[in-house]
């Protein structure tokens, strides 16, 4: 008799054979996915959401996060975070923690990639510009707009817009919210129940991340001091030990052991806080993560106080900086022009765009997708070129 030869442990099935040994039942398996939009033959070696992963870090959108403002603009300095950069803390963070939680890593990543694909440039300066702008014509709020960017926007198949990223990823980028992200109900993502719990850690992980690497930036920059810092509880327990363990240390280095200690310390109570919640509302399955999901993500009351705290400080001494408000009027100012130029007179707009406000005559969404998806530096070029008379166009 012939001897038989095992599937390769390489391909997509024994992948997803792995996960279901792996994964806990409140996980979602790639294999038990809600689909796409549109039917495709399933990947050889890649599971549905490693697959989607990659057409995230291929798109045009993504890789223009590079140049798109975090807080401080790009040309401030090579040091600070980027839109870019913070999707990859991001997703770094949402790793570490689907991994202790055995949640779909591949999912969580891929969502954490994603959810900040339609930010426009000049951070949350430019997107509350342009919802002042959009405020006849539906507004804008920038996780519509990833999912916007990725499923008409990116143009990258024959057969239809979009990326086709499955059901659960593109819950993800819509139901995405923290202190900053406010999504509203979808009539079809609330048939389904709750997220699942691999998009409601991104959530906690955007927060994780955005907190410290502010904090990062904002000494490094000189807006905040050691000295400032002291009035914030969670910043001083944490900083006062590595003081102690290491107080020959250069001030860097011991920013950079505090930042990273107090970002281990904000994973640890999530997921302890995390379990306890399970337990506490009968969380078993993914079944039941859809029925009562709600909020069964977080950090305990305790942390939760000390981080309103810290967010509370960041806003009044960093986000409310001058120099930070004076390039949120830069950023509003030059949006609002290029929107009301383009408004005046479509035919300066590129042709992609010119024509299909052509085909549907939607010209203000349209000009707004042209807008959203520049970079800041992009922005500022146009700016000059149609402003300026002595730039060449």
């Amino acid at each position: 008799m012939p001897e038989q030869k095992s599937a390769p442990l390489h391909n997509r099935e024994a992948y997803e054979e792995r996960e279901k040994d792996l994964l806990a039942p409140y996980a979602q398996l790639s294999s038990k996915s809600l689909g796409r939009q549109h039917t495709e033959d399933e990947c050889i070696f890649r599971t549905r959401f490693q697959r989607d992963l990659d057409r995230i870090v291929h798109s045009t959108a993504f890789r223009r996060l590079e140049y798109k403002t975090q807080v401080f603009i790009n040309h401030e300095g090579d040091y600070y975070r980027t839109r870019l950069t913070h999707s990859l803390e991001v997703s770094q963070i949402s790793r570490g923690i689907a991994r202790m939680l055995r949640l779909n890593e591949d999912l969580a990543q891929t969502i954490a990639l994603a959810h900040d694909l339609g930010h426009t440039p000049f951070g949350h300066a430019g997107e509350a510009a342009m919802n002042v702008l959009m405020e006849d014509a539906g507004g804008f709020e920038h996780n519509k707009q990833s999912y916007r960017v990725v499923t008409q926007l990116e143009e990258r198949y024959p057969d239809f817009l979009g990326l086709n990223l499955s059901f659960e990823v593109l819950e993800g980028i819509l139901k995405h919210s923290s202190e900053y992200d406010k999504p509203e109900d979808d009539e079809e993502l609330k048939k389904v129940g709750y997220p699942t719990l691999e998009a409601q850690i991104v959530n906690f992980a955007d927060e994780i991340a955005y907190m410290n690497h502010d904090l990062d930036d904002g000494l490094q920059y000189g807006m905040l001091t050691f000295e400032m810092l002291e009035e914030v509880a969670l910043w001083r327990e944490i900083f006062s030990e590595i003081t102690k363990k290491f107080p020959q240390a250069p001030d860097k280095v011991k920013r950079f052991r505090t930042v990273s200690k107090l970002i281990h310390r904000l994973v640890d109570d999530l997921q302890t806080e995390t379990r306890k919640r399970f337990t506490e509302k009968k969380i078993a399955t993914l079944e039941e993560v859809r029925a009562k999901g709600k909020n069964v993500v977080g950090l305990s009351a305790e942390t939760q106080k000390k981080t309103a705290e810290l967010k509370k400080f960041l806003f009044e001494n960093m986000y409310c900086h001058w120099r930070v408000e004076r390039m949120a009027e830069k950023a509003k100012r030059t949006i609002t022009d290029l929107f009301n130029a383009y408004l005046g007179n479509p035919k300066i707009l590129p042709d992609e765009f010119y024509s299909r406000i052509k085909k549907n005559n939607d010209l203000k969404r349209h000009i707004c997708d042209y807008i959203a998806g520049m970079t800041d530096r992009f922005a500022l070029q146009e700016y000059k070129k149609l402003f300026d008379p002595e730039e060449r166009v």
